[in-house]
């Protein structure tokens, strides 16, 4: 098989996971920049990694990189590269854009060179004048960073996030890369307990479920590259078997999710049913201030309201009183919570063992790590 040099794309914070996650498929030259990993692989590096990447926002070849600062540097250097090799005849290759600062931040423009340089370079190779675009969709994005132009092709199609399970969902839900992000660095594994007492449409406890079962996130959807040419089918069907068998059935120790709103839970159980882990998480509405558990130890991970969302002030300020309450009551557990609620160390009582800036969507968030004793060992 050919070896390509891949990207996986992350948000801003979640880039050291993403490694991490490739390093444990087995593809350990990763490089690590802002927003984006970058490794080696081949047809199969690319379906494996659609499939199995829990935190990644998408997957992406690179055909080139250089640098540009005029629109004539951009369209020559952008026909030098080998597109031939990745886009068939009848390819449709829309192309997308950014601009960091750079001298080229018209990104319109951009997009527009691009597009004429690629028909130029396969026109060139093909010998053709007229290209249908009325094949598989190979969308390519055109990005520039201090003048740093780097093409790649989405093998991804939809997000990575969009794991397949939730079609239906609450008001703001978690995306599930988020969701799996937080699972992950609260150091889950299925013999220890966890509660998310705010799960809402339940995407943290059914990321949680899929890791325990070591269930791919993307068996249940399909993928841009799966219609291109140069990726045979057998190599997905490859991926998706290796996937298949190396499920866990085993049910996880004790996941549980709890919500006030009836309806949210409604929707997280068809979620579940959806995931194919409905059996392995416990919903059930509960208010928070009547949280208890039976279990010493365990980890609440939960992504509660901030209040740009959740009614006035008062009842925001209230609602974290009762999650501090908690936090007493289970003082032998670990508490991972995301948000951006300004007074949360305050109103707990104490400085988080550790924090990470995250972003959930547009809103800058902190996500507070607060360690509870290590339970003996079985």
């Amino acid at each position: 098989m050919s070896q390509f040099e891949l990207l996986a794309t992350a948000t801003f914070g979640l880039e050291s996971l993403v490694a991490d996650e490739l390093r444990k498929l087995g593809y350990g030259d990763t490089r690590t920049e802002n927003g984006k990993v970058s490794f080696t692989g081949d047809e199969l590096a690319i379906a494996r990694t659609n499939l199995w990447l829990r935190t990644a926002a998408r997957v992406r070849v690179k055909v080139g990189e250089f640098t540009a600062t005029t629109f004539d540097e951009l369209f020559e250097k952008t026909k030098a590269l080998p597109w031939a090799r990745f886009l068939p005849k009848n390819a449709e290759f829309p192309v997308e854009g950014r601009s960091v600062q750079s001298t080229l931040f018209s990104v319109s423009d951009c997009q527009a060179i691009v597009k004429k340089a690629v028909v130029e370079s396969l026109r060139k190779e093909y010998q053709l004048e007229w290209f249908p675009e009325d094949g598989p969709l190979m969308k390519i994005e055109v990005a520039l960073l201090k003048d740093v132009v780097t093409l790649t092709i989405d093998t991804t199609g939809a997000g990575l996030h969009q794991r397949g399970y939730r079609a239906l969902a609450t008001g703001a839900p978690l995306k599930e890369t988020l969701a799996a992000a937080l699972v992950s660095l609260a150091r889950y594994y299925p013999d220890i307990a966890l509660i998310d007492p705010f799960c809402g449409s339940g995407t943290i406890p059914i990321e949680a479920a899929l890791m325990a079962h070591n269930m791919a996130p993307g068996l249940k959807r399909s993928f841009a590259s799966e219609t291109w040419p140069w990726i045979s089918p057998t190599t997905w069907q490859q991926a998706r078997e290796e996937a298949l068998d190396l499920i866990q059935p085993e049910k996880p120790d004790y996941l549980i999710g709890t919500d006030i709103d009836e309806g949210a839970l409604k929707i997280a159980r068809h979620n579940a049913e959806a995931a194919g882990v409905a059996d392995s998480i416990h919903f059930q509405r509960q208010e928070i201030k009547d949280l208890t558990t039976s279990k010493k130890y365990g980890k609440l991970v939960t992504n509660p309201p901030y209040g740009e969302r959740f009614g006035e002030k008062d009842e925001v300020d209230q609602l974290y009183r009762e999650l501090a309450q908690v936090k007493k009551s289970l003082d032998t557990w670990s508490f991972y919570i995301l948000t951006s609620y300004p007074k949360l160390e305050k109103v707990l009582g104490g400085r988080a063992t550790k924090r990470r800036k995250l972003y959930n969507g547009n809103i800058e968030t902190q996500y507070y790590q607060y360690f509870g004793p290590r339970p003996p060992r079985r």
